[in-house]
């Protein structure tokens, strides 16, 4: 197995799943989503606590990810639910604002049904759509992905707040 320091991949033996898991450094994984069209977007303070946020325009409309990293972990070691929860609420929300003409779209409720687990280094994927709308809420519907896994799946009504222009 291939290991080493600074850029390159490191091996590393899993006790507690009893394989190897290759790591790759963060330099490394922001080069590859870069080169794959991601892009850093500024989520607002709170998301900027667990981004950055990346974001991809793709032919059924925007994507958004985040990286998973060692800071995301809660004590079994996968990324703690209450981040990927902030992701798929900020996406959503996100993608509401968008569909109403950008106006703001406050969480009315979410829920949530947690499929997989995610690990650092695993870039995790937050897809949404509308699925109903009505003169004051949006329903929307969406998913958490990472590695070709379904990590979450998501139904979220959101409030239209009035504009205030």
């Amino acid at each position: 197995m291939p290991t080493g320091h600074g850029g390159q991949i490191t091996a590393i033996f899993d006790r507690h799943r009893a394989e190897f898991v290759m790591h790759f450094s963060i330099e490394e994984r922001i080069a590859e989503l870069e080169a794959g069209g991601w892009k850093r977007r500024h989520g607002g303070p709170f998301i900027e606590t667990i981004g950055p946020l990346w974001v991809r325009s793709e032919s059924s409309g925007w994507v958004y990810g985040l990286l998973g990293q060692e800071r995301h972990l809660n004590p079994a070691n996968v990324v703690h639910g209450g981040c990927l929860q902030a992701l798929i609420d900020h996406a959503l929300s996100t993608l509401a604002w968008e569909a109403v003409g950008r106006i703001p779209c406050l969480t009315v409720e979410t829920t949530s049904q947690f499929l997989a687990t995610a690990k650092a280094n695993d870039f995790i994927v937050a897809r949404g759509s509308e699925i109903g709308r009505s003169r004051s809420l949006i329903f929307m519907r969406g998913t958490l992905e990472a590695n070709d896994r379904l990590l979450m799946s998501v139904q979220a009504i959101f409030k239209i707040a009035k504009n205030s222009s």
